[in-house]
């Protein structure tokens, strides 16, 4: 279905009306197996359009984006979008007051949420980028087919009318780095099916490439600027299981933003990029016409990956330093700058009131969540689990049963606690999914007894993450809370044998996945999706299940329950 065909069946079927000033974009996007060598060697990767990584969607705030993707691989594909809250829908919905809906989860992209597109067929994504600003990036979900491409840029640029805390920048880049497996994603999966572990990345990758040639002597640029000059670089981390440490030999970073919201500009000579989290940095070109290194390495593992890349000044000659910029070590590095990240309260983000508009801080908490993170062996194969139970997935979207009636025949709801289980019992192998009350201010903490860090991402919200320490969490850690500016966003870090808090609002009615970014632990079961369900079952609060939507399994012959209202 062409993105104009489907744009005039949700006119006629009368799901939405249309907002005028709201532009939209249209892809079609072709997904193919292909041949890359990040690492030098030939493996199968996922191309889309036959690029690696995939096309950068430039977009800014409100835009309309329909993406056709045509899934010729031999597996169903489906592709998730790591900007949250989203507006996903069929057509931007504009209640009596002009104010959009944004409460759907229908085009999240997840197993949980969506049936997969079958190969040889395809399907349109259509959604706002609503009342959001920043940089992101879109992967494929099912499997470990992260693991293979398949991931691009997707950057939201403020409207003109909005005032951004910085002057326009002469170029805008976007810089992926991830560690990388010389396995393909079937191999990949093999291992987890068998039980055992895929083991540390084979190698770091910058822009799709490693950039093993430290003599510079390869001369092809990554980027390039001009002396004098103002650029910014959006870096994301699209891997799936280490923390890197991003730096640019010879310059200093500003950062301007994370995860879709701008910070206070403090400087920086290097920022631990977690897996699943995006930075917006300036950098000003300062020094000596020439080439330089962006470097990307490892955190957190006894040997260290490094990949590179070359930044070249306009007309420059002189090849890059050998001597590359060194890394920092130990976590405590990365916990001090973590606490250095502050909100800008004073600017705008995609609306006009300051982003400090918004007083978390003196919210009522109506729920505590505290959710520990284990490890198991369950008839002989390696599981991860949140609160003793890992989550298996089920033929039908979770979403689906739910919005069907049928939920209970599949699954049940609430089997992880609010509180960890005391002892080292049996996990649960189940389809995991909690409720939360619609509208509650609720308070997430996560604790880490592993030896190694965590990383999750929250669909469908930003959150704040208010504090971080090491051991367990007590109620006296409040005290230490930062409540008055902390960064919101999507997703977030835990040390080692340490602790995070995050504190929400759940008012973004839907089936909202909770995962680990550590893609082992999460295809073996270190995740779950959140239920937040509007009593009233009004469009005011959550979107009816467009007719557009891929209907699947034990849902697929039903009869459509009536819309909302």
């Amino acid at each position: 279905m062409s993105g104009a065909v489907f744009i005039t069946l949700c006119l006629v079927l009368g799901l939405s009306g249309v907002r005028a000033e709201d532009p939209y974009l249209f892809f079609t996007w072709n997904v193919t197996y292909g041949t890359i060598a990040p690492l030098g060697v030939p493996q199968q990767g996922i191309l889309i359009n036959g690029q690696f990584p995939g096309p950068n969607i430039n977009s800014t705030t409100n835009n309309n984006i329909v993406i056709n993707v045509f899934n010729n691989l031999d597996q169903p594909f489906l592709l998730s979008w790591s900007v949250s809250p989203l507006d996903l829908r069929c057509l931007p919905v504009v209640d009596r007051n002009g104010i959009q809906q944004r409460k759907n989860s229908w085009q999240d992209g997840l197993a949980g949420t969506n049936c997969p597109i079958q190969p040889g067929k395809n399907f349109t994504y259509h959604f706002q980028v609503k009342d959001q600003i920043g940089s992101f990036f879109y992967f494929p979900s099912l499997g470990m087919h992260k693991a293979a491409g398949g991931f691009g840029g997707l950057r939201i640029n403020s409207r003109l009318l909005i005032p951004v805390p910085f002057d326009p920048p002469a170029d805008d880049y976007t810089v992926l780095i991830g560690d990388w497996y010389a396995k393909d994603h079937k191999a990949l999966a093999g291992i987890l099916d068998a039980g055992r572990s895929i083991g540390l990345p084979d190698g770091v990758i910058i822009n799709g490439k490693t950039g093993k040639d430290r003599t510079g002597k390869d001369g092809k640029p990554l980027f390039v600027m001009e002396a004098g000059k103002v650029y910014r670089y959006r870096i994301c981390n699209t891997g799936i299981r280490a923390s890197l440490n991003f730096r640019i030999q010879g310059h200093s970073m500003e950062l301007v933003e994370v995860d879709g919201s701008h910070t206070m500009q403090n400087l920086y000579d290097s920022l631990d990029v977690h897996v699943g989290q995006c930075y917006s940095v300036l950098v000003t070109a300062n020094q000596a016409p020439g080439d330089y290194y962006l470097v990307a390495s490892t955190r957190f593992m006894k040997k260290e990956l490094t990949a590179t890349g070359i930044v070249r000044y306009a007309g420059s000659k002189v090849p890059p330093s050998a001597v590359l910029p060194k890394a920092p070590t130990g976590w405590a590095w990365s916990f001090n700058q973590w606490r250095s990240f502050r909100w800008n309260l004073t600017a705008s983000a995609a609306r006009p009131n300051p982003q400090g508009s918004f007083h978390y801080g003196s919210i009522n908490i109506t729920r505590t969540i505290k959710f520990a993170n284990s490890r198991a062996v369950v008839g002989g194969k390696s599981r991860f689990a949140l609160n003793g139970v890992s989550h298996v997935d089920v033929d039908t979207p979770l979403k689906h049963l739910e919005y069907f009636g049928v939920a209970d025949k599949f699954f049940k709801y609430n089997l992880t606690e609010d509180e960890p289980r005391a002892g080292s019992g049996p996990v649960n192998l189940a389809p995991n999914v909690i409720t939360v009350e619609f509208r509650t201010f609720v308070e997430v903490i996560f604790e880490n007894p592993e030896k190694g860090p965590q990383f999750y991402h929250l669909d469908g919200y930003s959150f704040f993450p208010v504090g971080m320490g090491p051991g367990k969490w007590t109620p006296e850690s409040r005290k230490r809370y930062n409540l008055l500016d902390a960064v919101s966003r999507h997703a977030i870090q835990v040390y080692p044998k340490s602790w995070t808090a995050i504190m929400l609002t759940f008012d973004n009615a839907g089936m909202w996945n909770l995962r680990s970014e550590l893609w082992e632990r999460r295809y073996l079961g270190q995740q779950l999706y959140i239920s937040v369900q509007s009593p009233a079952r009004s469009l005011r609060d959550e979107y009816s299940l467009p007719d557009t939507v891929l209907l699947c399994g034990a849902v697929a012959s039903l009869p459509k329950p009536p819309p909302y209202t």
